[in-house]
């Protein structure tokens, strides 16, 4: 077997002399690629030998050439795997090849962009030397893995790559190169794999037109056709009546292309203005015209035609300006010629644009097909019209010395006129007013409709929308809000900037208080209330009150129990709103903290419970008893939790416990530890 290197110096002298042909005939570039269909076979019966630019790449470090290649172009229809053999006739070929997404790009891109590269095989295996080994074949198919196999004898090589996935509606290229410069050919066949790159679409006829004096007609198909199913005499259409026979016909673009929609046919002679039919039948080649899959255009389908007497081109229309137009477009795709585009002055002078305000042409020009042709003439203003009126786009002799020409050298009369009219810009800016309320404020937004706006589209806060001119919007809660605004009259339409306002009148009475009024201690109150408040009302339960926001300290009589005092604030805002907080405050008579020196935990309600007494103003407390052992009995940090005299359950032996007290004093932030012992009596 020879390696690409030994090849190299085989096809040396045969090398040289391909670098004077440029490899630029139809299916040898990107942009003239060969169309391909999932179910026919291509089949490639001759290689020509030429050189081409190595094609971009991120898989393989030595280039991807594009010598001797051919390219294929197909379209997906069904994502999926996609899986192809390519066999080659000779069993001394040597086939490399690459795929490549183009969607929306231009085809030659792949010769810089290396991110189109969707999969890559330079490996190749040949016969070769004077081991009669068979072809080997390459591609994509089920089982193979990687999307990159490089030239080279790498274990993890393979002449096949794993089937791609490619996706609905995407464009895509194949490259075959065929290496050793055989001239053999192969065979292309699409299998395998579950996307299908057939059109759906079965063949038929669209429409026809006659070309001026009826010595021409125009078929159309509904998709492209193989440019080599048509034959050059015509014999693949027959007129009726049979007044002229089709003596030619040639695709458009079938001397740089390989398929083509649209057909010219030649005439015997003229045909007198009437209706006909042009029909298919198989022609001297043996079929009718076929698509990329081999598919028939049905035999005996027809499509009418009608040849008119010649006339000019009458001014057909005008589409519906936009808003603000700069250019108006002329509509002649309804007449039965279309516009040559060399009869258009690019200056624009063969129109005026007359009416409401001023308005100056600067340009004009058509959309050309191949053969010079246009359906529209799209005429250019010097600046956009953004007022409202009623204008007149007229006809007249341009700086060419002509008005415009169809297609049968018929010149359209200076003078004709079509009528436009334009609207006014709008403006979607927006005020509103707030109502506030103590529990719901309203919102109320104003739009003037100036400019015969007749639409509006609200979004409130990004959940709720209106179409009202000058809505509501009614809201529980308070803060940020937002609004937008979008505006049309028919043509115009604006947009407003998202717009916040802050409903400011939320209230909330709250204030902090002294939890505990031990004897002689005051009693502090701070207003935390949140709102635009103008008074304070308290009342502190002592039978003082206040109105201001922060009052006195309060004094409290002592007592001999607990008892619960409510201290009330009520606040009022801007807008004569009010809330209400109230808070209950403990005034006891003793705050001294003591531990009983004895307890009789016998249940008659009488001195059953140990605990530390009157812990009102201690915090972070731990209250522990200990047995005579030593022994941890009972424990707690909150000294209203009260010992029942129990251990595990069981009542404790009488006899004493020696408790352990540790606490911080509120007012002085003081650490107290304390000990002692009690006797338990039963």
């Amino acid at each position: 077997m020879c390696n690409k290197l030994t090849c190299c110096l085989i096809f040396f002298f045969i090398t040289v002399k391909i670098q004077a042909q440029v490899c630029n005939l139809p299916g040898m570039v990107p942009e003239k690629a060969f169309p391909v269909c999932g179910i026919a076979v291509f089949h490639e019966a001759q290689i020509t030998n030429c050189t081409g630019p190595n094609v971009a790449s991120r898989g393989c470090s030595i280039g991807v050439t594009s010598n001797s290649s051919f390219w294929y172009k197909f379209t997906c229809f069904q994502t999926g795997t996609l899986g192809f053999l390519i066999s080659g006739l000779d069993k001394n070929d040597d086939y490399d090849w690459g795929l490549y997404d183009v969607t929306g790009r231009n085809p030659r891109d792949v010769f810089t962009d290396a991110n189109l590269e969707i999969s890559v095989n330079l490996y190749g295996i040949n016969g070769g030397g004077t081991i009669p080994f068979p072809n080997s074949p390459t591609g994509c198919r089920p089982g193979a893995t990687g999307n990159v196999h490089c030239e080279g004898s790498a274990a993890t090589n393979s002449p096949f790559n794993a089937m791609p996935t490619i996706i609905a509606g995407h464009d895509y290229l194949l490259m075959v190169t065929n290496w050793t410069q055989s001239t053999s050919g192969y065979d292309l066949t699409f299998t395998g794999g579950t996307a299908s790159i057939t059109d759906p679409k079965e063949p038929h006829l669209q429409d026809s037109r006659a070309i001026c004096d009826g010595t021409q007609a125009v078929i159309r198909t509904n998709k492209r056709m193989k440019c080599n199913s048509l034959a050059a005499n015509g014999s693949d259409f027959i007129i009726t009546p049979n007044v002229a026979t089709v003596v030619g016909a040639v695709g458009f673009g079938c001397g740089t292309g390989f398929d083509v929609d649209s057909v010219i046919l030649t005439l015997s002679n003229p045909l007198p203005p009437g209706t006909y039919s042009i029909a298919v039948k198989n022609g001297t080649d043996g079929n009718t015209l076929r698509d990329n899959c081999d598919r028939a255009i049905p035999v005996a389908e027809n499509v009418p035609m009608i040849v008119f007497p010649q006339f000019p081109t009458p001014m057909d229309s005008i589409e519906k300006t936009g808003c603000a137009p700069d250019e108006l477009i002329l509509n002649f795709s309804k007449q039965i010629r279309y516009i040559k585009c060399n009869s258009i002055a690019a200056n624009g002078s063969d129109f005026t644009v007359t009416g409401t305000t001023g308005v100056t042409v600067i340009g004009a020009s058509g959309v050309c097909d191949a053969n010079g042709l246009t359906p529209v003439i799209k005429v250019k203003l010097s600046a956009p019209i953004q007022t409202k009126g009623t204008y007149q786009i007229t006809l007249q002799t341009g700086s060419d010395g002509t008005t415009i020409i169809n297609e049968c050298g018929q010149e359209t009369p200076a003078g004709a006129v079509l009528t436009f009219t334009t609207m006014d810009t709008v403006n979607a800016d927006f005020t509103h007013g707030i109502r506030y309320g103590c529990l719901r404020d309203t919102i109320d937004y104003f739009h003037d409709g100036r400019n015969d706006v007749n639409f509006w589209k609200w979004n409130f806060d990004n959940n709720r929308i209106s179409s009202l001119q000058n809505p509501q919007m009614v809201y529980a809660t308070f803060g940020n809000k937002t609004a937008q605004l979008i505006v049309s009259n028919g043509t115009c339409r604006d947009t407003s900037v998202v717009k916040t306002i802050f409903l400011d009148n939320y209230l909330e009475a709250k204030f902090e208080a002294s939890a505990v009024v031990c004897p002689g201690d005051l009693a502090v109150f701070k207003d935390t209330s949140i709102g635009n408040i103008q008074l304070w009302n308290w009342s502190f339960g002592n039978g003082n009150t206040s109105n201001v926001k922060q009052p006195a300290p309060q004094t409290y009589p002592s007592t001999n129990f607990v008892k619960d005092v409510p201290v009330r604030l009520i606040v009022t805002n801007n807008i004569g709103c009010s809330d209400t907080a109230i808070q209950i405050i403990k005034v006891v008579g003793n705050c001294f903290i003591a531990v009983p020196n004895a307890f009789t935990p016998n249940g008659d309600g009488l001195n059953d419970f140990l605990y530390p007494t009157n812990a009102y103003k201690a915090k972070n407390l731990v209250f522990k008893v200990f047995n005579r052992f030593g022994q941890l009995i009972y424990s707690t940090a909150n000294w209203q939790n009260k010992w029942d005299g129990k251990f595990k359950g069981q009542p404790a032996d009488p006899g004493t416990y020696v408790w352990m007290l540790q606490y911080t004093l509120i007012d002085s932030g003081k650490r107290i530890e304390q000990k002692g012992a009690t006797i338990l009596l039963r």
